[in-house]
């Protein structure tokens, strides 16, 4: 074994210890090198409380005394080291023996790129050598402004979008999805999957929320180089990915981060900081530069490594907070005395710094539940720089409006209204996600009220809503067929549900939603700005009906949206408009096709010189039930 091999520059150590290392995925863990014309791997682990530590695996018989690392001279805590003989495939752990009270443990390596297939817990040995084809599509990336172009996303839970039950009920492998999907996702017109997190986690049923492998993708579905052959056939099949990522908290397994040097390395030591009380999991401790520099790399790498074209950052209220989900007494103020996480908000605003000056053209995404201002804002305006933040008020708002009968819904009008008080605080995603499907809430379509036609008619409402209104849009699996049965990870959606009309019908309409929506500019060219979006009636609660437009720079562009909460249908409704001329209905939710009645307006209306709801033109219109229209003023020829 050689101890004289390092991959770590002076400078490296320099940008580690302050928090500023984006690359250590190429410093840190194991790789697989040519040494003096000897073929090896070269481990290095940051572990400055160990006394002791060994690379032990399958080579070695999992024998720790046979190759001790030796630690640097520098004060880093890294400990690295070559072995001869070792290459691809091999299995691996790292002996820890600390100096508190001679603990010793096996841990897996916190920058393995991949690992063994749980419930085994060894890090493998691994050495990419898969050819990209998606230079077209990153080309293409560079060119495009994101918050002016249609952004819809299908959320997929990689494990049980498709199962197989002829072969014992397993998943797809990620080279299986990657046809399946894309022809899928081509088809109905979304223009970005995002997956929940796909990094390595011991436990299947958090989804990937408890991760492990922060630069390891799970390998239930294949290995990375399979992962990196979905993300490129999407990619050639023109489809934007996001992966979700975790750097929230982790679990508490004993072969990952906790206690892994003998101390809490990674995690806060006092559990008033360090223990989260929702999800009994270890919250990293962002006071610790090493740790910042940690989970730069990982969000860098996935970006580097993996061509994904952003990051949903999850749980980020539970940063921002100290007292998030604390009782009194159960929590450490700041340095003011406030309940901010100063150093969890200046991670989060150097991660977006970080990955915009690297990656112009990629996406970050808050799931921030509270009202903190300027998520999505500059860094440079005391903002945390992040490019999107889901709007979880209108996801809960609409939600709970739509599970009301309707004749009670006259008296929570404000709970559509509302949201467009604080529509352009934040560049916003309107998120139907998975979080909305699970844990005793049950499926979209059992949420609604009503009699069977009445519960599919309200949900092919509420997606004519979300496609209609400012905001980029994200529809969690199943929703888009009206999946009944709350989703479970460990079985495949109901894709038998597809034999009858009504789910075809809810299918065809997210299908030409997309396409509606990717089609007009009115839809989202404009989707952050204000000048995009005016009433024309938002006070109409006796009747259960909203009434908006959509605009560009363009008068032929606007579109007039009305949508009717009501299971009754509304005749010589009036609706005041900017402009004369044939009005064409481009969209009805309530059409035959979709499984509706059919009430509507045979696909045109003219306009009248009759003055309405202020405005000097108005149709006298017809308003399905439970349903939404949307017209275009025909274009003169």
């Amino acid at each position: 074994m050689r101890h004289d091999v390092s991959r770590l520059s002076d400078y490296d150590i320099f940008l580690f210890k302050q928090g500023n290392h984006a690359d250590l995925a190429e410093k840190l863990g194991a790789r697989p090198m040519t040494v003096d014309g000897v073929h090896g791997t070269h481990f290095a682990v940051w572990a400055p409380n160990a006394e002791h530590v060994a690379v032990v695996g399958d080579f070695n018989a999992w024998d720790g005394s046979l190759h001790p690392l030796r630690t640097r001279s520098d004060s880093s805590g890294i400990f690295e080291g070559f072995v001869p003989g070792v290459g691809h495939g091999a299995l691996y752990k790292y002996r820890i023996q600390s100096k508190v009270n001679g603990y010793r443990v096996d841990k897996a390596d916190p920058f393995a790129r991949y690992s063994e297939v749980p419930p085994r817990t060894a890090s493998v040995v691994w050495e990419s050598s898969y050819q990209w084809g998606d230079q077209e599509w990153l080309e293409k990336r560079k060119t495009l402004n994101v918050y002016e172009r249609p952004l819809s996303i299908y959320e997929v839970h990689t494990g049980s979008w498709v199962r197989v039950p002829i072969e014992g009920n397993r998943s797809l492998t990620y080279r299986e999805l990657a046809h399946r999907l894309s022809d899928y996702i081509v088809e109905l017109g979304f223009t970005h999957v995002e997956f929940l997190p796909l990094m390595e986690h011991p436990f299947y049923g958090s989804w990937g929320y408890q991760t492990t492998g922060y630069f390891s993708p799970t390998s239930r579905y294949g290995n990375p180089d399979d992962l990196r052959a979905l993300v490129d056939h999407l990619h050639r099949r023109g489809i934007g990915v996001i992966f979700d990522w975790v750097p929230s908290h982790f679990p508490n397994d004993e072969h990952g981060l906790g206690f892994f040097d003998g101390t809490h390395l990674f995690e806060h030591e006092d559990p008033r900081q360090g223990i989260h009380p929702d999800w009994n999991s270890l919250i990293f401790n962002y006071n610790r530069h090493e740790i910042r520099s940690f989970l730069l790399s990982s969000a860098n790498y996935w970006m580097e490594s993996f061509h994904i074209d952003g990051i949903r950052v999850d749980a980020v209220a539970s940063m921002l907070y100290l007292d998030y989900s604390r009782q009194e007494g159960q929590w450490i103020p700041n340095e003011y005395g406030g309940r901010e996480n100063l150093t969890a908000i200046n991670f989060l605003q150097r991660l977006n710094e970080e990955l915009y000056a690297r990656h112009p053209d990629i996406l970050t995404i808050a799931e921030e539940s509270t009202a903190w201002p300027g998520v999505s804002r500059p860094v440079t305006g005391g903002g945390l720089g992040f490019g999107f933040k889901w709007d979880m008020g209108w996801m809960h708002d609409t939600l709970q409006y739509q599970h009301r009968d309707p004749i009670f819904r006259k008296h929570h009008h404000g709970e559509l209204t509302f949201r467009q008080i604080y529509a352009y605080n934040e560049n916003f995603i309107l998120p139907l996600s998975h979080d909305e499907v699970v844990h005793g809430k049950g499926s979209l379509i059992s949420r609604m009220p009503g009699d069977t036609w009445q519960q599919l008619a309200n949900l092919r409402l509420l997606l004519g809503y979300q496609y209609t209104l400012p905001g980029k849009k994200l529809l969690f699996m199943g929703g888009e067929f009206g999946q009944w049965a709350e989703w479970n990870h460990e079985h495949s959606l109901d894709w038998q549900l597809l034999e009858y009309d009504a789910h075809k019908g809810m299918r065809s309409l997210i299908m030409d939603l997309n396409h509606l929506y990717r089609r007009e500019p009115g839809l989202h060219l404009y989707d952050t700005k204000p000048e995009g979006f005016a009433w024309i009636d938002h006070q109409e609660a006796e009747i259960n009906v909203l009434s908006y437009l959509r605009l560009t720079d363009r008068s032929e562009e606007t579109l007039a949206i009305v949508c009717n909460f009501s299971p009754v249908p509304r005749h010589q409704y009036r609706l005041g408009i900017p402009q004369g001329g044939v009005w064409r209905e481009i969209l009805n939710t309530d059409a035959r096709c979709y499984g509706g009645s059919g009430v509507g307006n045979f696909g045109k209306v003219d306009a009248e010189e009759t003055p309405w709801h202020g405005r000097p033109f108005s149709l006298s219109l017809t308003l399905p039930p439970l349903g939404v229209v949307v017209f275009r003023v025909a274009p003169l020829f």
